[in-house]
């Protein structure tokens, strides 16, 4: 068996084994709904209120975005190393010509059409019920690779949170753990501005700011960070941490 087709095999795996779990379902596609309704339809941005949600809706795009593609691959990712190892699936893969970055590859690409499909209809839900108004150029194309390098970060930490923890229960609460803030302190739905002076430079440390700044220069604010420059990061980061978490996955060899 060739290599992609050791890959597509296992991606089919993947794919029929999230369908299968209604709850993940469940969570990848209508929470983030439930946030954009509970916030951009009933709370409401206020421009000129001051303090959270104090800007226009436009600016949020890339905090819905990112509630899916944080938490989905965080969770997913970690829970399903964890669930292997307990049920010794691991073993049973190494009997295979399967390596362990090409099983990390198929999840991280069931990943990236999950996400993708889930971002695009947070994107058009935020448009209906927000009231945003979204910057339609060539450059928008660039949404697609922004999420799927982001899922693929994610992936990979995922990966290193299901080697460090100990069962799919741990993976769930470092999962949070590790989203929780980064959701809100990287330029998502807290403004810097919100932030003491000295906490800013620290979210030039978090993946999910640069996906911020790609993301909303693309789709509100061309001013707000450099595409080309974000874009480089998040790739660079996205093979930095596919690279260790492939390293994470249990070694059962």
């Amino acid at each position: 068996m060739s290599r992609a087709r050791r890959v597509a095999s296992e991606f089919r795996a993947a794919w029929y084994a999230f369908v299968r779990r209604r709850t993940a379902v469940f969570f990848t596609f209508f929470f983030p709904v439930i946030i954009i309704l509970i916030f951009g339809a009933l709370v409401r941005t206020q421009p000129t209120g001051g303090g959270i949600f104090a800007e226009p809706p436009g600016y949020y795009i890339p905090g819905y975005l990112a509630v899916v593609v944080l938490f989905t691959p965080l969770s997913r990712v970690g829970s399903t190393i964890a669930r292997h190892r307990e049920g010794n699936r691991f073993e049973k893969l190494a009997t295979t010509p399967l390596r362990r970055w090409e099983w990390l590859l198929a999840q991280t690409l069931v990943n990236v059409v999950v996400i993708g499909l889930a971002s695009l209809l947070l994107l058009g839900l935020t448009v209906l019920v927000t009231d945003a108004v979204v910057r339609v150029t060539p450059a928008l194309l660039l949404l697609g690779p922004f999420v799927a390098l982001g899922v693929a970060v994610f992936c990979g930490v995922g990966a290193i949170l299901g080697y460090v923890t100990e069962s799919q229960d741990g993976v769930i609460a470092a999962s949070n753990t590790v989203a929780l803030p980064l959701l809100f302190l990287s330029e998502t739905f807290v403004t810097p501005d919100l932030l003491p002076s000295w906490f800013r430079p620290l979210m030039a440390l978090s993946p999910l700011t640069y996906f911020s700044r790609g993301v909303r220069a693309l789709t509100y604010d061309p001013t707000a960070g450099d595409v080309g420059l974000s874009l480089a990061v998040v790739a660079v980061l996205a093979a930095a941490f596919f690279v260790v978490g492939a390293y994470a996955i249990p070694r059962t060899d």
